[in-house]
């Protein structure tokens, strides 16, 4: 297996000296071909997927990974419509970051490059598999992916797929590589492949990023879990509130950016928790709590993680707090950095917490469903970053390049 696996990265590597020249024409019809071929496709994806879910409802998985295994007729289409907006991006390479000519006459500018070969380790979310093929050519990385037992026979089908379109458009076919074959023993190596892959994203379970982050010799981009809050403010409009969180929270529950907290201001609990608890229940949301609430007779307690349990489930926490203060404090505390709301027609307030809240996204009136690199825009996205390094949030084609610094001269030699 180590000599067969490294041969593979060698060629990814391979590969992607190749895609760092291609032109962008070329590249993005390589990403519009990717989109025909998953809609030709589109039946041996939902086979492969059905025995995929099949297996999974056999061991046990549970209802949040079962969602993000599912692939149906409209989250294929949805793939190839991700495709296609990407593949009319702007192209990210060879952008002109600074630039700047010395007294000397040295003419000094920084550009975008990709990085070369981005390893991602992934668990249940076949649908990564096409988003991250297109957003590496797009970016002009190559990618070698491993993305878990559970959904091996789907993404086997949609790597093919991907790679014959690669095939067509006149690009390498291991600028996107699988090594779902290798198991975990493949992940392990992949995470210390330093020298054939130039940066490692995981996405999934907090003990899988766990696992890369302190295992990876690799340089790693972490994407963190979603204890995700909503801060319903004294001076919130109520039924802005309801619908908000209602949509934060319900319109799908597996994903990181769904609504785990709510937390609201004392001033108004008396009136605030008794609605955003009903109207939670009736959406079939069991309600957890520290304690007693105002006006909520049937909370359940905290789960084993308390206030920084991500629950990827129909279950949301409820706290009162004293003021913005309280919530900022809060949310910085048991939250994951990923993304928080705060509810208010209070603008000191909504300043406050859009400028004290330690998250990769901090909203105002709006729903944390919006934390997508879809909705914002890029197409699709690599994960969401949750760290302080040049990429946080959503990471789209720019997050996925680096740079290097260009220098002409004319003899130039230092003193």
């Amino acid at each position: 297996m180590p000599d067969e696996l490294d041969a593979l990265l060698t060629e990814s590597k391979r590969a992607s000296r190749s895609l760092g020249v291609a032109p962008a024409e070329q590249r993005h019809a390589a990403i519009e071909a990717i989109a025909d071929a998953i809609e030709e496709a589109a039946d041996a994806i939902l086979a492969a997927n059905a025995d995929d879910l099949e297996r999974g409802r056999a061991s046990g998985l549970d209802a949040g990974l079962l969602d993000r295994l599912l692939l149906d007729a409209s989250r294929i289409a949805g793939l190839a419509a991700a495709a296609r907006d990407l593949a009319v991006l702007p192209d990210p390479i060879g952008e002109v970051l600074r630039e700047r000519t010395l007294p000397n006459g040295l003419e000094l500018t920084e550009v975008r490059v990709p990085f070369g070969v981005i390893g991602v380790i992934y668990e249940a979310r076949p649908n990564v598999t096409v988003d991250l093929a297109c957003i590496a050519l797009g970016s002009g990385n190559a990618v070698v992916l491993r993305g878990g037992s559970a959904a091996e026979r789907t993404n086997a089908v949609l790597v093919e797929a991907t790679q014959g379109a690669i095939a067509r458009a006149g690009l390498p076919r291991a600028s996107v590589q699988t090594i779902d074959r290798f198991g975990r023993d493949g992940a392990g190596r992949l995470m210390r492949a330093r020298g054939l892959i130039d940066l490692l994203v995981p996405r999934g379970s907090a003990a899988l990023i766990e696992r890369v982050v302190t295992e990876s010799t690799v340089p790693v981009i972490e994407t963190g879990a979603g204890v995700v809050h909503a801060f319903v403010d004294r001076a919130a409009h109520l039924p802005m509130a309801l619908d908000i969180v209602l949509n934060a929270k319900t319109q799908r529950t597996s994903v990181c950016n769904s609504l785990e907290t709510v937390l609201v201001h004392r001033d108004i609990a008396d009136t605030a928790v008794p609605a955003i608890a009903l109207a939670l229940q009736q959406a079939g949301v069991t309600i957890h709590a520290d304690g007693e609430l105002p006006g909520v007779i049937d909370a359940a307690p905290l789960r084993e993680g308390g206030w920084s349990t991500e629950h990827l489930s129909m279950d949301i926490a409820i706290g009162v707090v004293d003021d913005v203060d309280a919530a900022i404090e809060h949310v910085n505390r048991y939250g994951t950095h990923h993304t928080d709301t705060i509810v208010t027609d209070d603008a000191d307030a909504a300043a406050r917490f859009l400028a004290e809240v330690d998250s990769a996204v901090v909203m105002h009136n709006a729903s944390t469903r919006f934390t997508d690199g879809g909705e914002f825009g890029f197409g699709a996205e690599v994960g969401i970053s949750t760290q302080k390094s040049h990429a946080r949030g959503p990471m789209g084609l720019p997050e996925l390049t680096s740079s290097k610094w260009l220098v002409r001269g004319a003899g130039q030699v230092r003193a």
